[in-house]
């Protein structure tokens, strides 16, 4: 994020904004550098978010436009003020734009209310956390039920699902062990299965190895990578060049801006190293 002040007022700002874009949105806008005719899964258009911070308002994302496609392996990367946080937490519902628009699983979910964005969040979204975020006095299995709880599954079929996933993350051994008493690894591979529970069309993984050893990250890493090849689409934010090597398209943000957005054509293969 640039702290250049932009202007003495936010109207003022966002008029000189919407301005730039009126004038752009008769160009064409390239959203993608992939043309596949797979379903759009993130759509985002000319995206603008402005932090008012009292005196000084600051841009904090500058008119991004991509598209993220069914089955895509994508890495969003940045410096610490990039812009790939303030990104995530739109893409996650966890906050929105101040202009343009970000459709999800085409649905434009920017304007929508905290209760619709509650809704999308449990419906359309796995969130995998660098922390982790389980809850540390119930089970595995508990953990992975949560987001089945708030969307209402029977109780017979939250656990079926639940003992699946654990099965399909190797940790069908330890569903009545709590957090604390798993590694790092483990802890982050429930947090996956907690993530695929509804079957959401997009998973998203904010650092999920920023807490990790290389031998566990790169069993992380490889856990993203073939949950991609059946089909699921991932969205891994990072800092590291070697998480991101595992991914099949890298985005890389500096001062609220899209800068790059290039294929990886050599990912870094399941049995490699970091």
């Amino acid at each position: 994020m640039t702290n250049e002040k932009i202007s003495n007022t936010e109207n003022e700002l966002i008029e000189n904004i919407e301005g730039n874009l009126t004038k752009e949105l008769e160009k064409p806008i390239n959203r993608s550098i992939n043309n596949s005719d797979k379903k759009e899964i993130i759509r985002l258009e000319n995206l603008v978010k402005i932090y008012d911070t009292g005196a000084l308002k600051v841009l904090g994302l500058n008119k991004i436009n991509a598209t993220i496609r069914q089955g895509e392996f994508v890495a969003i990367m940045g410096h610490s003020g990039s812009g790939k946080s303030t990104l995530l937490n739109i893409l996650g519902c966890l906050d929105r734009p101040t202009l343009g628009s970000y459709y999800l699983d085409g649905v434009d979910v920017a304007q929508m209310s905290d209760n619709e964005l509650s809704k999308i969040r449990n419906q359309k979204l796995g969130f995998v956390f660098q922390s982790f975020n389980l809850i540390s006095r119930m089970s595995v299995l508990r953990n992975v039920e949560i987001p089945m709880t708030y969307a209402k599954v029977a109780p017979a079929k939250r656990r079926e699902r639940a003992l699946e996933l654990l099965d399909m993350v190797g940790l069908s051994s330890r569903i009545e062990h709590e957090p604390n008493e798993l590694s790092g690894g483990q802890r982050q591979r429930v947090a996956i299965a907690r993530a695929l529970t509804n079957r959401p069309p997009l998973i998203l993984a904010d650092e999920p190895t920023g807490n990790l050893d290389s031998k566990s990250s790169i069993e992380i890493m490889e856990l993203f990578a073939k949950l991609n090849q059946q089909g699921n689409t991932v969205v891994v934010v990072t800092h590291e060049d070697n998480i991101a090597e595992y991914t099949h398209r890298i985005l890389t943000f500096s001062d609220g801006m899209l800068i790059s957005d290039k294929i990886n054509e050599n990912p870094t293969p399941i049995g490699g190293s970091l």
